[in-house]
């Protein structure tokens, strides 16, 4: 052989004939970081024959590297395989009614740079997100490995297909916006888009060491209410993307009070962060809440989380609002639970920091409703790191579609994500 042809060679393109396979291998091999080629072929059930050759394509093509020796357990010694989470980065922003928060994510998802910015979510898209644009780009002025994709959450339901927002209730001037293309064509990499509380489960369902809750629901109450719903560890979207919208919702208790969505009755016009800034104003014209009357003189307007201060400073009006927001959601996450049947009910968003007031009301609302069965063995806690699970969910949504079999099929012979993909 010619040193010419051998260079040809030693060059030559990957072919990859089994999509679905290698994206097995890959899968499992970044959620455990570090393994043997013996162990891939047991947890991915693949023979050791095709799991070496997924193996030699993704070394080919640097997404993985081999190591030290592994233990023997007779025969010869396996080197371990480690994934190279440095190949690429992402850009993952979590955008809420009032603040976003962004962030660097390695290829494990991991956040290695987090910034947070005030927003005022209906000044429409334009200002948003050129406020977005200008961390993204700080961040990504100091990157030397490639972009390989972005991730972002917003307040409001997004067609997941096509990464366009849908009447979202809380956003106006955002309707139909393609914030995928906007993206795609500023930094040219794939870009997905779905709804915050989405991502705040799926942030939830990666960082959950507890293999027994496989079926989750995350509850964000905050300006509005949802839900995001994990089955089998897996994202339940619905056919279009809604599923989990809990807020709009109608509940049971007889009420005239209008929805933004223009219903009438809804949770979130009743429990949600907004509803409970709404009744506080009441409360203080009526002379109801000395301590919401000193916010309001302070601050000039009065906020959901202003009521939640209030409860754990004792005030009593708030104490009540609270219990009464509580008792709510747990009537309305009563009929889901006795529906889905979760092993775990998180709760998270700005209404949550009212802490255990809140959730001793949602859980005595729920074990009343629910039947006895759906609830002997579920847990229903409070979320811990609200940060730090959207921008994890946001890395945790790109990599799962970088690493789907169709997204993988379409880049993995160049090396990195690439722009055309068929989403």
């Amino acid at each position: 052989m010619t040193a010419q042809s051998a260079g040809k060679r030693s060059k030559s393109k990957v072919v990859v004939d089994d999509p679905s396979s290698l994206s097995k291998v890959l899968t499992t091999l970044k959620s455990s970081k570090v393994s043997t080629r013996p162990e891939l072929a047991r947890a991915t059930g693949l023979g050791r024959t095709l799991v070496a050759k997924h193996v030699d394509i993704a070394l080919k093509i640097k997404l993985i590297s081999e190591g030290n020796f592994g233990s023997s357990t007779g025969g010869r010694v396996p080197r371990l395989l480690e994934f190279n989470k440095d190949s690429g980065y992402l850009l993952v922003a979590a955008l809420g009614a009032t603040g976003m928060t962004i962030a660097r994510s390695d290829l494990l998802g991991t956040a290695t740079e987090v910034f947070h910015a005030p927003i005022d979510i209906s000044v429409g898209p334009e200002k948003v997100l050129s406020e977005l644009e200008k961390i993204f780009d700080r961040i990504a002025l100091n990157e030397s490995a490639p972009l390989w994709g972005v991730g972002i959450g917003v307040p409001g339901p997004v067609e997941f297909a096509t990464g366009v927002l849908m009447s979202p209730p809380i956003m106006p001037g955002w309707d139909k916006y393609e914030v995928r293309a906007r993206f795609e064509g500023k930094y040219g990499a794939p870009v997905w888009i779905d709804n915050d509380v989405n991502l705040m489960a799926l942030g939830e369902a990666v960082m959950n060491v507890d293999t027994k809750h496989r079926e989750l629901i995350y509850i964000k109450i905050g300006t509005g209410i949802g839900a995001g719903i994990i089955s089998h560890n897996t994202l339940h979207r619905g056919a279009q993307g809604s599923a989990g919208d809990i807020g709009h919702i109608a509940i049971s208790d007889p009420t005239q009070i209008v929805c933004r969505c223009g219903n009438i009755g809804c949770l979130e016009a009743i429990a949600g962060g907004a509803a409970l800034a709404r009744d506080a104003k009441l409360a203080v014209e009526a002379n109801k809440s000395a301590f919401l009357a000193d916010r309001l003189k302070k601050n000039k307007v009065l906020t959901g989380l202003d009521v939640t201060d209030g409860a754990q400073h004792g005030d009593a009006w708030s104490v009540d609002a609270i219990t009464q927001a509580g008792r709510q959601v747990g009537q309305v996450l009563a009929t889901i639970i006795n529906f889905y049947n979760p092993s775990l009910v998180v709760i998270g968003g700005g209404v949550s920091s009212a802490g255990n007031l809140l959730l001793a009301a949602v859980r005595e609302t729920v074990y009343r409703r629910s039947l006895p069965l759906a609830t002997r063995d579920l847990e229903i806690r409070l979320g811990k790191v609200k940060d730090e699970v959207g921008l994890r969910g946001a890395a945790e949504m790109v990599l799962a579609e970088l690493f789907s079999p169709n997204v993988l099929s379409q880049w993995v012979e160049s090396g990195k994500p690439q722009l055309p993909i068929a989403y």
